[in-house]
């Protein structure tokens, strides 16, 4: 594989990698506290791959929840990537044999990275999405591990290691709102979650909130791509 494309994809997730690494410590620290080893925290970052619901996980194993309440679970805490994932499709269809990896893959942060994604002439996109997102992944494992080693070498104090998460798509929206030329997405997003918040409540405002959010950009898809500003 080209080291000139290894090297700026590279570079490109370095803003990942530190928030991956804090947050993956922060998951692996917080596994242990619970009584699970290092074993555990490589299996779930390996193959679970999905830092909230992680965080979420940790607290449905040590309760001892039941599969129905875990899959429900897991489905309102993800439910946002069925939607962001659904204008991933066009960028991925010609992805072979990459493409079960990306999908598996792609969370939020590797979202930002390759979802306008512009690379130098002649380095292969396929190749780009496909080492954004296996770089994103090895930092949340190492930071996992991480955590985890540390949480047994040391006593901590874990109250509010779970808001880290939060802070990073704090992080990540100022960053794109900086970014972009067009708010009315953000704009949307804000105002929609903030009503649907009020209505549903904090436990049951997410799907709703994707579902109105996702008719609404629809209906102003035209002003949107026509690049008026806010």
């Amino acid at each position: 594989m080209n080291k000139d494309l290894i090297k700026y994809a590279f570079m490109q997730t370095l803003p990942i990698m530190a928030g991956y690494l804090v947050l993956g410590m922060g998951f692996g620290i917080l596994l242990y506290d619970h009584g699970y080893s290092v074993l555990w925290a490589i299996l779930m970052s390996i193959t679970i791959y999905a830092g909230s619901m992680q965080y979420v996980a940790i607290d449905l194993i040590s309760s001892g929840a039941s599969i129905l309440t875990t899959l429900l679970m897991t489905l309102m805490v993800n439910a946002r990537h069925l939607f962001y994932g659904i204008s991933m499709v066009d960028k991925y269809k010609d992805t072979k044999p990459y493409k079960p990896y990306l999908i598996y893959a792609l969370t939020d942060e590797t979202y930002s990275l390759v979802c306008d994604a512009h690379i130098p002439e002649g380095m292969d996109i396929n190749k780009y999405y496909f080492l954004v997102s296996l770089f994103d992944q090895c930092y949340w494992v190492i930071g996992s591990v991480l955590g985890s080693l540390i949480g047994s070498a040391f006593s901590f104090d874990t109250t509010g290691v779970d808001f880290s998460m939060t802070a990073l798509f704090v992080v990540i929206f100022v960053e794109q709102w900086e970014s972009a030329d067009n708010h009315i997405p953000a704009s949307i997003g804000i105002l929609v979650s903030v009503i649907c918040l009020i209505v549903f409540g904090a436990d049951s405002f997410l799907v709703p909130t994707m579902i109105i959010i996702t008719i609404v950009l629809f209906l102003l898809k035209n002003r949107i791509l026509g690049g008026k500003k806010v």
